[in-house]
């Protein structure tokens, strides 16, 4: 006999096997037992939480001849033939492959027979949301006005997907994320069954792991099973076949990247690449973790948000100690923004290894938060006594607070007409000289003298006007040119609506020199 998944092989059979779902299995039985059974049902939630279980189990409790309550007893002909897919009463479509109007049609050209055996027809519509308009459509009018003896089960993750003329002819149920405790017990105790010693800590991250999802937690575990064959399942052989990494190596990273260790920080990425760990896993966890530090700092008596052992909480305590609640936020965020990269780069390692220096070098950032990053670091060497001059002037801390450019520009005398002519004649130098995007830009401008010792450049386009126009783009052009001709001049950037008759000056001034302005190679 073929092997069968651990999913499919301890499937609830029962209402009462069912997970942290007593909201909607407590009305369901009241339903059944009370002979109040509706026509149409929706059951949404995320994958996982157990609608086509509970479906299937409602299907075969209406048609059970021998009910144990609510249950259906699993033993008599209806229940053998619905658990083996044999019933004729029990219909199972899946709309992602079936959703075309002529599929629903079918439905409603069937509803008007009755059951031969039994007293329900029930239809189980999985994924109802991937229906197009028109099978909807065909879908309502039976929805609205069925035969007595037909139930409709709609199960979707996408709700909102879903019609509200079909949304208002059902009973809606939702299906919540099962927690974590519940799933690790079942884990547990399914493997009692199977006979298999598992540690408690691997079982728990097994299920931290599946996010709220049953099915998901029982095919890791059956995943880890099978690489682990006939061994006892450990928390180290779950991280290795998950390719997760230990939140001892989370500790050791972050306390790297406080500390400003970039090559270290990148020598034990590096480790976890060589030793088979998935990008993917560790941006996710690494910014749970993270997520962790930032409640322990926001809030007192979290550990019940915390699932980590009395060490783990105690590392957490410490290191959250080390840190500011901006400072933190900002390496959250670039972590946040990292896992949605990931997923369709690939460069998954460069990205990566950028993100992690970003987080121990934020002057490369000049946002709010890279600013408190630093801010926070001085005042740490401050604490400690380091001396600091020396410090300030590695790390370039005048890029923060930039002097005003009439400060720069004291010493030199002011323009003439005939300076700005010779800044017009300069212009290719300056032009390669310039950064990128700031080259480009400039490339597609023209130029000429505005008097008074003022240089303008005019452009048609919207967005080139709206970068040089920018202040500290603009002081950047006036010190280029400035300095290229040794006076003081202003730069004004002016937007036209379509070119000018006639050459600028500076296309003259660079027809006169028989050169074109090229980027160097």
């Amino acid at each position: 006999m073929s092997y069968t998944a651990l999913y499919r092989k301890f499937r609830p059979s029962t209402f009462d096997e069912i997970k942290e779902q007593q909201h909607i299995v407590t009305t369901l039985k009241n339903q059944i037992e009370n002979d109040r059974i509706g026509h149409a049902y929706l059951f949404c939630g995320t994958h996982g939480t157990g609608k086509t279980s509970i479906a299937k189990i409602f299907a075969r409790a209406v048609n059970c001849e021998h009910k144990r309550g609510a249950n259906p007893c699993n033993e008599c002909a209806m229940c053998k033939a619905a658990l083996s897919g044999a019933s004729m009463n029990v219909i199972e479509i899946d709309a992602a492959s079936n959703n075309g109007v002529d599929s629903i049609r079918e439905i409603r050209d069937e509803v008007q027979y009755s059951p031969t055996e039994g007293k329900y027809k029930v239809y189980i519509i999985d994924e109802v949301h991937m229906l197009s308009i028109g099978a909807f459509n065909a879908l309502l009018k039976t929805l609205e006005e069925p035969p007595s003896y037909v139930i409709f089960i709609l199960a979707t993750t996408e709700a909102h997907k879903i019609p509200i003329t079909i949304l208002s002819r059902c009973q809606r149920y939702d299906f919540k994320r099962i927690s974590l405790e519940a799933i690790a017990q079942h884990l547990r105790e399914l493997l009692e069954k199977e006979g298999v010693e598992a540690e408690e800590k691997a079982l728990r991250y097994i299920a931290k792991a599946a996010d709220g999802s049953d099915r998901d937690a029982l095919s890791l575990l059956d995943q880890c099973l099978a690489f682990h064959m006939n061994q006892t399942l450990t928390y180290d052989k779950v991280l290795e076949v998950l390719g997760a990494v230990d939140t001892e190596i989370f500790s050791q990273l972050l306390r790297r990247i406080i500390a400003q260790d970039t090559l270290g920080v990148i020598q034990e990425l590096d480790g976890l690449i060589m030793s088979g760990r998935d990008l993917g896993q560790f941006t996710v966890d690494f910014t749970w973790y993270m997520r962790n530090l930032l409640l322990v700092q926001a809030a007192d008596n979290v550990e019940e948000l915390l699932d980590v052992s009395k060490e783990g909480r105690k590392a957490l305590q410490e290191e959250a100690n080390m840190l500011e609640p901006g400072v933190l936020m900002r390496y959250i965020r670039i972590f946040s923004e990292l896992t949605g990269k990931l997923k369709y780069s690939a460069q998954k390692r460069v990205l990566t290894e950028l993100a992690l220096i970003k987080l121990t070098k934020p002057e490369m950032e000049r946002d709010t938060e890279a600013l408190l990053n630093r801010v926070a670091n001085i005042e740490k060497m401050l604490e400690s006594g380091v001396f600091v001059n020396q410090h300030i002037s590695e790390v370039k801390m005048e890029t923060m607070f930039e002097r005003p450019e009439e400060e720069m520009m004291e010493s030199l005398p002011p323009a003439q007409s005939a300076d700005i002519k010779r800044a017009l004649e300069a212009m290719p130098e300056i032009i390669r000289q310039a950064r990128y995007p700031l080259k480009g830009y400039l490339r597609q401008c023209r130029y000429r003298e505005g008097g008074e010792g003022r240089f303008i450049i005019t452009t048609t386009d919207e967005i080139a006007h709206g970068y040089l126009a920018d202040e500290r783009n603009r002081s950047e052009i006036e010190s280029l040119v400035s300095e290229a001709i040794q006076k003081e001049l202003s730069v004004e950037v002016k937007l036209i609506q379509e070119a000018q008759d006639g050459r600028s000056d500076f296309l003259a001034a660079q027809s006169q020199i028989h050169m074109e302005i090229s980027e160097e190679e």
